[in-house]
């Protein structure tokens, strides 16, 4: 009790906020609940007045860029149609069926080897490449409890507020040679790419994820952000040029999103569009790189009274 009454003394906004985040987070403005879970998890004030760095700007970005052409962009079954029509849909991966529940999932009509997936959150999917050693009821518990839930909630990340949840089955991808697939994430700024990290290790359980980021010239960027470096640097995929290009054709009139892309056999595939890397919660080391990320993002002129926030 002593402790609490310290804490509540010594900052009674915060003190506050942390209470209404464990037990009343809907009841918080998004500005109260950003500022608030920033300060809890970056560990200093967050500056929306004069933001400088990639970490504070997409915090601006989330309550007063409100585009609703985001909720297509961000919605991983819905943007199929728009990126198909931006960049071709030969770089689209198929879809195989779509489904409202997961009580609709029907793997007799998959082929053998698939990728469930949910189209409004992050992280909800699930990788078949055995159907006759699949778990279908645990893959329905987990895409199951992902639809109920509210991605926007999480991190007040606006441009999911009002996805409609769906689950759909992906065609598995798979490059025949390395039987890996990398996943090559660029930082655009209306319709510039300006760095990229590759994802890799993903699909061993055994080990953590590995980010590697580069410049636009493939000359790898001494930073941490989120998982470590790989021991050995990824190569530099042969649709590197072409995956540029898609990007910033997918970016141009966004202040910034990520534009994320795979590669198999040589063939560069659209993976999905992500406006709020980690949320814009996570640190760069060394913090001078979220500063220069900062820089390269020139934020709109918004009535801000009308987006909200």
């Amino acid at each position: 009790m002593f402790k609490k009454i310290k804490r509540y003394a010594r900052n009674p906004y915060y003190a506050l906020g942390y209470d209404m985040i464990k037990k009343c987070p809907k009841l918080m403005s998004d500005k109260f609940y950003i500022k608030t879970l920033w300060r809890m998890i970056m560990g200093y004030e967050l500056d929306l007045d004069n933001p400088k760095t990639f970490n504070e700007k997409l915090q601006w970005l989330k309550l007063y860029d409100h585009n609703p052409l985001y909720f297509t962009l961000v919605d991983k079954y819905r943007v199929k149609q728009y990126v198909a029509d931006k960049i071709g849909a030969e770089h689209v991966i198929p879809t195989l069926a779509v489904w409202k529940s997961v009580d609709e999932i029907d793997i007799d009509k998959l082929p053998d080897q698939f990728v469930l997936k949910c189209n409004h959150d992050s992280g909800s999917v699930v990788v078949c490449r055995d159907k006759s050693q699949f778990d279908l009821e645990a893959a329905k518990k987990k895409l199951g409890a992902a639809l109920k839930h509210n991605f926007y909630w999480d991190a007040r990340e606006w441009a999911y507020k009002y996805v409609k949840p769906v689950v759909f089955a992906e065609q598995y991808m798979e490059d025949s040679i390395t039987h890996e697939l990398p996943d090559y994430k660029f930082f655009t700024m209306d319709g510039i790419a300006k760095a990229l990290f590759i994802a890799t290790e993903r699909g061993d359980e055994s080990k953590e994820t590995k980010f590697d980021f580069f410049d636009m010239e493939f000359r790898h960027i001494d930073v941490i952000n989120g998982h470590p470096n790989a021991d050995t640097l990824p190569s530099k995929p042969a649709s590197f040029e072409e995956m540029i290009k898609m990007a910033e054709k997918l970016s141009k009139g966004i202040p910034e999103v990520r534009c994320d892309f795979y590669e198999v056999n040589g063939q560069a595939y659209f993976g999905e569009l992500t406006f709020y890397h980690w949320g814009g919660m996570t640190k760069f080391d060394p913090f001078e790189f979220d500063l220069e990320m900062g820089d390269w993002i020139q934020l709109p002129n918004v009535d801000k009274n009308m987006a909200g926030g």
